[in-house]
């Protein structure tokens, strides 16, 4: 099929969009991974499929899919919460380097000893599939209750190991092995390290602009968010540094910012990131040809074997081996290594450098990918379960959205109480909210009333609060303590957790 009119062009793409966001509510209800239904769109209008539609440009794929994943990588690190990221960091960074070369080597000995590969297409396969997806990773570990530390670790290493695979798979396409390996050891380090030094430091001067500069339509906000997320990946990558490391660093720290209308923000990223996916995952759709895979078909299912019960499993146990991690966090972290569209993303890059096999390495990684995710990804609940790692007991914690009133030196805070926060039947005179700043106004159940100081939140309720410039931040902090901690949080302190804090 051949597209001659924009008008057809237009009616396609919204079509599939329609499809798409009709897919949403499929997988959420079937439990089936979001990526296979729109991989299956892909497949569906591309060869051997209803439009027949030809596409190979690998190249264009590549761009686009990079594309779509900055938005994915910041859309995640906004979603980030830092006291959850924080203990995990150290973690997470051995995760994602150690545990990477851990998981590079066993794949790869596997897909040439197992399989027949030659050792040049077997590093490839190790390298590419041994990144976890992020947007794999974000949409389920966010619908389980798991431990935060858990999740901190799972989330930040699939927000930082994109960077040293990216490298590998470069570095194998281009030259093949590398002799010297401590030289490939040396370039991921630097270029974590400038990718890292960069996203920090334009999210702490981006935030610091957004916080004391009043933007003149809250709309802007949003866009002002991402395009500073954007920012940090192509300056990490003008740099020779890591752009997807930055990017999401970058984004984390926006994310723990307390911005000017968050939730809007928060709406428009995780819209934005739907939008990067099913473009993402339909365009990789449209890439392969269906009748080609059946010829590979055993030769991934084999070296998913590998990954999944053996490379996957022992970059656990190594990486994991200087912190104290149960075998039941180990076991449930082994088997959420989920993988998406980033390593077929990443299976493009032998194809653009046009290395002998490519395209079987790509038809290996999509079926892979494709099989192991349709049995990981709703298995993930329930191993979570069996093992006992529910955490469902923790605080729901509170949607705060600012909104600057720079003329009159204020701040109005927009604040939801959520079904799990403590602060459900505490009083208007217990929140002690800081001097400057004062409960306005309950809306509950659509009706808005001003409160008295004995008046009584409720799960449900949205409150508006104004706060002077000056104690903006100590409000919302004091919102989020009694949030956590309910009403005697001032005796908790700050978090509702542990050392006395100011009354």
């Amino acid at each position: 099929m051949t597209v001659h009119d924009l008008n057809e062009l237009l009616l396609i793409c919204s079509l599939v969009l329609l499809i798409a966001v009709a897919a949403v509510r499929i997988s959420s209800r079937s439990g089936l991974p979001s990526l296979l239904l729109y991989m299956g769109i892909g497949i569906a209008i591309g060869q051997d499929g209803i439009f027949d539609v030809k596409f190979d440009n690998a190249e264009l794929t590549q761009v686009i899919g990079y594309a779509a994943l900055v938005v994915i990588l910041a859309e995640g690190g906004l979603g980030t919460k830092w006291k959850e990221v924080r203990p995990a960091l150290p973690a997470a960074v051995v995760m994602s380097t150690v545990g990477v070369a851990v998981s590079v080597g066993v794949t790869a000995a596997g897909a040439h000893y197992l399989v027949g590969l030659e050792w040049r297409q077997a590093l490839i396969i190790g390298a590419v599939v041994s990144s976890t997806d992020a947007a794999a990773v974000f949409s389920v570990l966010r619908k389980v209750p798991l431990p935060s530390r858990v999740t901190g670790v799972l989330e930040a290493e699939s927000g930082f190991n994109d960077a040293p695979v990216v490298i590998l798979v470069i570095a194998f396409s281009t030259a093949g092995p590398v002799d010297d390996w401590y030289v490939l050891i040396g370039k991921i380090a630097l270029e974590l390290a400038i990718g890292a030094a960069i996203g920090l430091a334009v999210g702490f001067v981006g935030a610091y602009g957004l916080r004391h500069v009043a933007l003149p339509a809250s709309g802007l906000y949003p866009i002002a968010v991402m395009a500073i997320a954007v920012t940090a990946y192509a300056a990490g990558a003008i740099a020779h540094g890591s752009g997807f490391l930055a990017v999401y660093l970058a984004a984390m720290v926006l994310g723990n910012s307390r911005l000017p209308h968050w939730p809007a923000t928060r709406g428009f990223a995780d819209g934005l990131g739907w939008i990067a996916q099913i473009g993402m995952f339909v365009l990789l759709g449209l890439l392969v040809t269906p009748h080609e895979l059946l010829q590979d078909f055993w030769k991934a299912v084999v070296i998913g074997l590998v990954l999944t019960m053996v490379a996957r499993p022992l970059s656990v146990v190594v990486g994991l081996l200087p912190f104290r991690m149960g075998w039941q966090e180990k076991a449930l972290m082994s088997w959420a290594g989920l993988r998406g569209a980033v390593p077929i993303i990443l299976a493009t890059i032998p194809m653009v450098y046009d290395v002998e096999g490519s395209k079987r390495v790509f038809n290996i990684v999509f079926v892979l990918v494709v099989v192991y995710t349709l049995v990981q990804g709703p298995t993930l609940p329930w191993l979570a379960k069996a093992l006992r790692l529910g955490d469902s007991a923790e605080a729901a914690d509170l949607g705060i959205e600012s909104a600057p009133l720079e003329r009159l030196r204020g701040h109005l805070l927009s604040v939801a109480i959520p079904a799990g926060s403590r602060m459900h039947g505490v009083e208007v005179a217990e929140l002690r909210l800081p001097a400057g700043s004062a409960v306005t106004l309950v809306v509950r159940e659509g009706k808005s009333f001003v409160p008295l100081p004995t008046t009584v939140l409720r799960r449900g309720d949205e409150l508006l609060v104004v706060a002077t410039d000056p104690v903006r931040d100590a409000a919302e902090a004091r919102l989020r303590a009694v949030g956590q901690g309910g009403k005697l949080a001032g005796w908790l302190g700050a978090t509702g957790r542990g050392t006395p804090g100011r009354r």
